[in-house]
């Protein structure tokens, strides 16, 4: 059983391009209104006109996510555009470099990887849950990874199993609230974060993407693969 999102506003953290990109411009299509954020008013600045053409209203916010007085002001902004988030996409991520001696792998690399992916999503979500418990509706997705057995890339898998552990020992507490929040594994894509010896393209994301966001009931703490949705052609 899905819901009706047309008219309610989405956040989508890191939609300028990749698989922000798509989740937003698959939400525009069932006109749900935005605000998109990015590091750089700039970077959506033509997404936004693009989606403003299907008749939906969009905003935008900028700043890091590494900063928690940027973060902040993304929130202040995101709520006088709004007037309360509905649905929120924490899809903005980082991933440090490669470490070929993970032994040697410097702190500022986790220090880096939580404050972006897992401290500023929490915040985010702690500052937009009252209103959605308030209305007794709301969509909070927190996008994670199927990464595994790499242990070169430790700082961003910690990170992204810290977002796991906290949706998972949130969601007891949502339950019979009207607001679900779950996780989204996009699968691994031909992004900038995902490289190009990625097998699936960066359309592939969708419609799955958007499972998380339409599901009704009690649907809680539940981890969706895109790739379980995705069409073979945008494989």
């Amino acid at each position: 059983m899905t819901v009706e999102i047309r008219g309610k506003w989405a956040l989508v953290t890191g939609a300028s391009r990749g698989i922000g990109k798509q989740i937003a411009r698959g939400l525009a299509g069932l006109g749900c209104n935005l605000v998109l954020h990015s590091r750089d008013a700039a970077h959506t600045r033509e997404l936004q006109g693009e989606l403003a053409g299907k008749g939906i209203r969009v905003s935008a916010v900028s700043g890091e996510l590494s900063d928690q007085a940027a973060v902040d002001r993304i929130l202040d902004g995101a709520i006088a555009a709004s007037g309360g988030i509905d649905i929120l996409f924490n899809n903005a991520a980082i991933m440090t470099p490669f470490r070929t001696s993970p032994t040697e792998t410097p702190a500022e690399d986790y220090r880096l990887s939580f404050e972006v992916n897992v401290i500023s999503p929490i915040r985010i979500t702690y500052r937009l849950l009252p209103t959605m418990l308030e209305r007794r509706w709301g969509r909070i997705i927190q996008v994670t990874s199927g990464i595994q057995d790499q242990p070169e890339l430790m700082a961003y898998a910690a990170s992204k199993a810290a977002l796991d552990k906290f949706v998972r020992d949130t969601v007891p507490s949502l339950r019979g609230t009207g607001v679900l929040m779950n996780l989204l594994d996009p699968g691994w894509l031909r992004t900038d974060l995902g490289g190009p010896q990625a097998p699936n393209d960066v359309e592939s994301v969708l419609p799955g993407a958007l499972v998380p966001a339409l599901v009704d009931g009690e649907v809680h703490g539940v981890l969706f693969r895109a790739q379980d949705y995705a069409r073979p052609a945008a494989r």
